[in-house]
């Protein structure tokens, strides 16, 4: 019993300094796995931040577009118009380059608003000129 009892001792006293060499790791890597999804998690929100704002000036410019082939309208109504909702939605830093012009589009007649705009990178801060989008929509005839 003895015996066994001091073999217990040597094997214990031989593990010890392992044990005491990883003292204070779980600090570090629960630091480390924190930072990681911190990072991810920011970077995810700065995703969805850039497609909200993609997804916003689309739609506006497709409304600015549909609102210029009205009858009773013009393009720089339409241009006026998706600037409008741009300031409205997100700000007039995204609205200051649009332009409305007639097209061809499927070989109908149509309006094309184009909206260029700052591409957020980091927070609202971007690109200056890194988002571009094309909206058509039909033009409206009596015949």
């Amino acid at each position: 019993m003895r015996e066994l009892s001091k073999r217990m001792v040597r094997l214990v006293s031989r593990r010890t300094p392992a044990f005491r060499d990883e003292a204070g790791s779980a600090v570090a890597e629960f630091v480390m796995v924190v930072s990681l999804l911190t990072f991810l998690t920011l970077m995810v929100m700065q995703l969805a931040l850039a497609l909200h704002i993609h997804n916003t000036v689309l739609d506006a410019a497709a409304e600015g577009a549909r609102y210029a082939t009205l009858a009773d309208s013009s393009l720089p109504a339409g241009a006026q118009r998706t600037r409008d909702l741009i300031t409205t939605a997100i700000g007039a830093r995204y609205a200051t380059d649009v332009a409305a012009r007639f097209g061809d589009s499927a070989g109908y007649p149509s309006v094309e608003v184009r909206v260029i705009a700052p591409l957020p990178l980091m927070g609202l801060l971007g690109a200056p000129r890194g988002l571009e989008v094309v909206a058509h929509a039909s033009v409206e005839s009596l015949h």
